[in-house]
């Protein structure tokens, strides 16, 4: 068994590292505070060939696998950028993997491409006030007209609808009560954001205040035949594509988030001067960042695991869940042990630890909360009976 990262993965990394680090901590925490979207940033990465990492290179992207992508953002984070960072890119890596996979080749070649050089934006609508993680539930519903659908309905936390042209968005082709598995009668339409039918809201939210969330109003949006991804009444199935990497990225996300709160909280209990010693020389300052970073190591191993299973074509379902639930926590407590360690200016925005301590509680919410883990784990690791 092999954990080395190969030589390529090791000049990725470092190549990441040295392009994020042109964006300082004041960088962010000004974007945070102006509620700004990150556009030097994200043309920086677009312009270096970045956001098509995992589109297949005929598209002209980097055909590279889950693994290369989660290094990507890993990296990303843990420059201080955090999730404002990474979540102004990471839609591009992953969301568009059931247009890879079950688009048409027209679709394909109209999309990936202007994706991979970073000029089309494109969000993805899943989630609904009502209905929550339970997708079956959704109520957004798109009817035949003629050799049209006509969409209605409402989206809630969509990143970066209003900087996005496009969405995917999932709907109800069938009724719930008139399939056969809940999970069915769903499909899955590419559709134009900047329409009169389409109504915009952003969330005011505690952090990741520079990518913005939105409520999303649909309102008798006419969209053509060709515009829906594979087969009517699969969108569930389609779905179901980008879940698992999707987990695999933001625990890598959640690792580069602890590692860099860890830094800050390691360097300041170096240099912090208390009753003429280093904090650092204190047990009580010393054991929880000792094991913050155990923990951040153990997750680590899990996240890549994972990311090797997905990129083996193996089953991942177990290990993307459980690499999500475990990086989560573990960067969550980093950050948490980290502004401990300053103290009050960990509280303070100046040392931006607060800003990482922020970000961080997101990723045990976002995009499955802890608990829904767990529920995945007893029913489909331990085999005990389904509990919603």
């Amino acid at each position: 068994m092999d954990f080395a990262l190969s030589e390529d993965q090791q000049q990725l990394r470092t190549a990441v590292r040295e392009v994020a680090a042109t964006y300082p901590d004041s960088y962010w925490a000004e974007r945070d505070e102006l509620h700004e979207f990150p556009w030097e940033f994200y043309d920086t990465f677009a312009q270096g060939g970045w956001l098509g990492i995992a589109i297949p290179e005929e598209y002209g992207g980097g055909g590279l696998g889950i693994l290369e992508a989660s290094l990507l953002l890993e990296e990303v984070a843990a420059s201080g950028a955090g999730m404002n960072g990474c979540s102004s890119m990471h839609l591009t890596i992953f969301g568009l993997n059931t247009i890879v996979k079950h688009g048409s080749s027209k679709l394909r070649a109209e999309i990936l491409p202007q994706a991979a050089a970073g000029s089309l934006h494109v969000c993805f609508g899943v989630t609904e006030p009502d209905a929550g993680t339970d997708t079956s539930r959704i109520s957004t519903f798109a009817r035949r007209e003629g050799s049209d659908y006509v969409i209605n309905g409402r989206k809630v936390w969509i990143t970066k609808a209003g900087q996005s042209q496009k969405m995917v968005l999932i709907c109800r082709t069938t009724a719930r009560e008139e399939v056969e598995r809940p999970t069915d009668g769903m499909s899955l339409f590419l559709v134009d954001i900047d329409s009169d039918a389409v109504h915009l809201r952003a969330i005011p939210k505690l952090g990741r205040n520079a990518v913005p969330s939105y409520e999303v109003f649909i309102d008798d949006l006419r969209v053509p035949q060709s515009a829906r991804i594979g087969k009517e009444g699969k969108g569930f199935t389609y779905l179901l594509d980008g879940l698992n990497p999707e987990r695999i990225l933001l625990a890598h996300e959640a690792l580069g988030l602890g590692r860099v709160a860890l830094r800050k909280a390691t360097q300041y209990a170096k240099e912090r001067v208390v009753f003429d010693r280093p904090i650092g020389m204190n047990q009580a300052v010393a054991f929880p960042l000792a094991d913050a970073v155990a923990r951040l190591d153990a997750a680590e191993l899990m996240a890549r695991h994972a990311a090797w299973r997905y990129d083996q074509s193996l089953p991942c379902a177990r290990e993307a869940n459980m690499a999500k639930y475990l990086c989560a926590d573990a960067g969550f407590q980093a950050a948490d042990r980290a502004l401990q360690t300053l103290g009050g200016m960990g509280y303070a925005k100046e040392y931006h630890v607060e800003r990482y301590f922020r970000e961080a509680r997101l990723l045990r919410l976002a995009p499955v909360s802890q608990e829904l883990v767990l529920n995945h784990v007893a029913h489909h690791v331990l085999g005990l009976p389904k509990s919603y």
